[in-house]
C-alpha cells in the first residue's frame, strides 16, 4: 500500500464507485480496522468482471478477485433496483441497463420514460455485500428495501437510482435522506449493519 500505512486491520473496499465507497466507509465508521480503495493499492487491481446472474454470485466473483490480487480481506457488494412493472429490471444490470455510458440522470430519465402512465410502480432496491478472504473463503449479508419508482426525481443527496425511489412508508425519496437516515433504513445500510455485526465480533 502507498504511503506505508501502518494498518491494524487493513479490509479493501472492492470498488471503484465513489458513493460506494463513502457509504461504506460511513457504515463501518468507528470499527478497529483501516478501510482501503484499490485505488491505495501499488499496483493496482485490475476490477473483476460483474457478468453473473445474480447480486449473490457477482459480489461473491468481484469479493474473491480483489482479495486474490491484493491478499487482503475484502467487502464488495453488488445491488440494484427492481421495477416490478419492468419483471424485475433492470435489476442486476442496474448500472449498465441503459448503457454503459449514460450518467445517473439519464439514467433516471430513461426509467421514468418506460413507467411513463404506469400504475403500478411499485419496486425495491436489493444488495448482497460479500466479505471474501485472500483463501477464497465469502460470507454473504442481504439488505432490501421496498418502495415504489416516483413521478419525478427528487432529492440532491445518495446516487444512482436514489432520487426516483420512493421508500414504502416514508414519502421521500433515498436521495431527501440524510446519510444517517439512509444507513438506518436502505439496503446497503441493512447489508452493512449485518457486516459490521460480524466484523466487530473478529475472525
Amino acid at each position: 500500500m502507498r504511503g506505508g500505512a501502518q494498518e491494524r486491520h487493513p479490509i479493501l473496499l472492492g470498488s471503484t464507485n465513489p458513493g460506494k465507497l463513502r457509504e461504506y466507509r460511513e457504515i463501518l465508521g468507528g470499527l478497529d480496522l483501516e478501510l482501503v480503495a484499490p485505488s491505495d493499492l501499488d499496483p493496482v487491481p485490475a476490477e473483476p468482471a460483474e457478468d453473473a446472474e445474480t447480486f449473490a454470485e457477482n459480489a461473491s466473483a468481484k469479493a474473491r478477485g480483489y482479495a486474490a490480487a491484493s491478499g487482503l480481506q475484502t467487502i464488495a457488494d453488488d445491488s440494484g433496483l427492481e421495477v416490478y412493472a419492468l419483471r424485475g429490471a433492470p435489476g442486476v444490470r442496474s448500472r449498465r441497463f441503459f448503457g454503459d455510458e449514460a450518467s445517473q440522470e439519464e439514467r433516471n430519465a430513461k426509467l421514468l420514460a418506460l413507467l411513463d402512465g404506469v400504475a403500478n410502480r411499485s419496486a425495491r432496491f436489493v444488495c448482497v455485500t460479500a466479505l471474501a478472504s485472500p483463501d477464497g473463503n465469502v460470507e454473504l449479508f442481504e439488505g432490501e428495501v421496498h418502495g415504489e419508482i416516483a413521478e419525478l426525481p427528487r432529492g440532491e443527496a445518495g446516487f444512482g437510482y436514489d432520487p426516483v425511489f420512493v421508500i414504502a412508508g416514508d414519502g421521500r425519496t433515498m436521495a431527501e435522506l440524510s446519510s444517517d437516515e439512509k444507513h438506518r433504513i436502505s439496503h446497503r445500510g441493512l447489508a452493512g449493519a449485518k457486516l459490521r455485526t460480524r466484523l466487530s465480533a473478529g475472525a
